[in-house]
């Protein structure tokens, strides 16, 4: 059976648009960079209709509070109760972390290609945070994040310094509806297409964002451009 804990939400930030920032009070669990946490939100009476399960957004070694970033959905009561209802201080019922989307233990040997979309950027920012903050030897690593518009990029900041702090962490931007801003105008495809056109055994591709992307990218990585299925992991956000 699994543990549930009540803890209250500690603080909140809007950091783009339409997401938000929201600090769980940890009880003291202990959790693997790119795991999640499921809530169980007072939005109606069935299981499926009150778990909404987010991936926590800080590392293990950060301490504190656990981290979630979340998009608002017009759609949907969870985020709607927890954008409208619930405060600093509001009790929240959950359980975890679970998830088997977590950093690979062979950082030296491959080249790790970390590709999202929107709040997919979550398990990856905890990730790419152990990895500075613990000094772990690594190959190489790659984000390539994609949205809409300028505004739209989710810890644009830190991801920049850290790419100045970190020689072998490069950071890619895919902005889909905006064509004077930073990085790439269209969407993350173009950029490992591009990039990693000759498959080779030493990359690792993990994926997390919209199923649309990711079924798009799986299409391209293994039938275009001939990469194994055992170099890709992905993490579905809807």
């Amino acid at each position: 059976m699994p543990v549930w804990y009540e803890n209250p939400i500690k603080k909140t930030e809007e950091i783009a648009p339409g997401v938000r920032r929201f600090w769980l009070e940890n009880p003291g669990i202990t959790f693997a960079p790119g795991q999640f946490i499921t809530l169980d939100l007072p939005i109606g009476d069935k299981r499926l209709q009150r778990w909404r399960s987010y991936s926590i957004a800080n590392s293990p070694s950060d301490g504190g509070d656990l981290e979630l970033c979340i998009v608002r959905s017009a759609a949907g009561d969870g985020t709607r109760y927890l954008f409208e209802t619930a405060t600093e201080g509001t009790v929240l019922r959950w359980k975890g972390p679970d998830g088997a989307f977590t950093l690979p233990t062979d950082l030296e040997k491959k080249d790790l290609v970390l590709i999202c979309t929107g709040t997919g950027i979550a398990p990856f920012r905890s990730m790419i945070r152990e990895v500075k903050n613990r000094a772990l030897p690594f190959k190489s690593i790659h984000l390539i994040f994609g949205c809409r518009t300028e505004p739209d990029i989710l810890y644009r900041a830190e991801m920049e310094a850290l790419a100045q702090e970190m020689p072998d962490f490069r950071y890619d931007i895919a902005l889909s509806r905006q064509s004077d801003g930073p990085g790439y105008q269209g969407y993350v495809h173009q950029i490992y297409q591009q990039q990693y056109s000759t498959p080779r055994p030493d990359v690792k591709f993990m994926l997390c964002g919209w199923s649309q992307m990711i079924d798009q990218a799986v299409a391209h990585l293994l039938v275009d451009m001939g990469f194994a299925r055992e170099q890709l992991m992905y993490e579905l956000y809807g």
